[in-house]
């Protein structure tokens, strides 16, 4: 029987629960200024276009954090450690802050913390932690942190084995793998965290590399998506900028591997299912994307690793 439990936060962007819930949800994006109504019709348009509207997508992170709490205890089934799993979102309830209050009801005293998404930068991975940090403090909850896990083994290997499935549903329909151009892309950023220093690019790089080594990807490159309708500029070129550039180049075969993604949401399912399959159709060009990993037993077994690594670290 286990005695000792140890607390995981898991931190992720967050999505509304329903479609009731989307003006809330956006407001709390722009911190505290609601939407103009045609901002919100423009969002809430997006959720209903996707297959099966808002609710698959929270659905997914709770099936990530039970699926990584069942991956963890079969890890420690027999010792004396038990690992407890909280969720806490950026945008939505439960918020980092009720993650760890509950933390705190529940009589835990030391916790793991770690975000789903494998990419460290300080405006997306560091504003949880900076929020969990200040919540966590305040509560005197022991929390170690997980900054970034973009060069796990098993990462790259389930990533790589993505890539190399829809290469070979390519190669099914009569294109060579040397004419498919593999796009890796992530979510944009504004374009400041470069003269800060941040690593947020060059580990989205360093990851993109290591599939493409993997997976023997004989033509990558990398792109963005998804950038912030705000008056300064953001991480380029996006992804739809780049299919134009590639139709130019007279490329008719194309994978997007959005790797900064860990599971289907709006930024998958909309931006690159939707909007990007639109454009190829106009670019008469054939689009595909990998698979998002939602609860794939080895990325399961990327953030178990990473957080029993974490707290052996820490509590031995």
């Amino acid at each position: 029987m286990a005695n000792k439990k140890i607390g995981v936060l898991v931190m992720s962007y967050g999505t509304p629960a329903s479609l009731d819930d989307v003006e809330a949800y956006y407001t709390h994006i722009r911190r505290g200024n609601p939407p103009s109504p045609e901002q919100l019709k423009e969002l809430k348009d997006r959720y209903e276009a996707i297959v099966g509207g808002v609710f698959p997508l929270r659905e997914n992170t709770d099936n990530q954090v039970a699926g990584l709490q069942q991956k963890l205890n079969e890890h420690t089934a027999g010792s004396d450690v038990e690992f407890v799993c909280y969720q806490g979102l950026k945008h939505a309830y439960p918020f980092i802050e009720d993650g760890i209050e509950d933390m705190v009801k529940d009589g835990i005293t030391e916790a793991v913390g770690i975000v789903l998404a494998p990419h460290y930068s300080i405006m997306s991975v560091g504003s949880y932690l900076k929020r969990a940090r200040e919540t966590s403090e305040k509560h005197g909850l022991n929390i170690s942190y997980i900054e970034s896990y973009h060069l796990h083994p098993q990462l790259i290997e389930t990533l790589a084995n993505r890539v190399n499935s829809k290469l070979e549903m390519f190669e099914e329909t009569g294109a060579t793998r040397e004419q498919v151009r593999v796009l890796f892309s992530a979510h944009s950023l504004p374009e400041r965290i470069l003269s800060m220093g941040d690593p947020y690019r060059d580990q989205l790089l360093e990851t993109s590399e290591a599939i493409a080594k993997r997976a023997n990807v004989p033509s990558w490159q990398f792109t963005w998506q998804s950038a912030g309708r705000t008056a300064e500029p953001w991480l380029g070129p996006d992804v739809l900028d780049t299919m134009q550039e590639l139709r130019d180049e007279q490329v008719k075969y194309v994978l997007v591997a959005p790797i900064g993604f860990v599971s289907d949401h709006l930024e998958v399912l909309y931006d690159l299912d939707i909007e990007a399959q639109e454009l190829a159709q106009e670019l008469d060009m054939r689009l595909m994307r990998i698979d998002s990993l939602n609860t794939d037993p080895l990325y399961m077994e990327v953030l178990a690793d990473e957080v029993i690594r974490k707290s052996k670290e820490v509590h031995v």
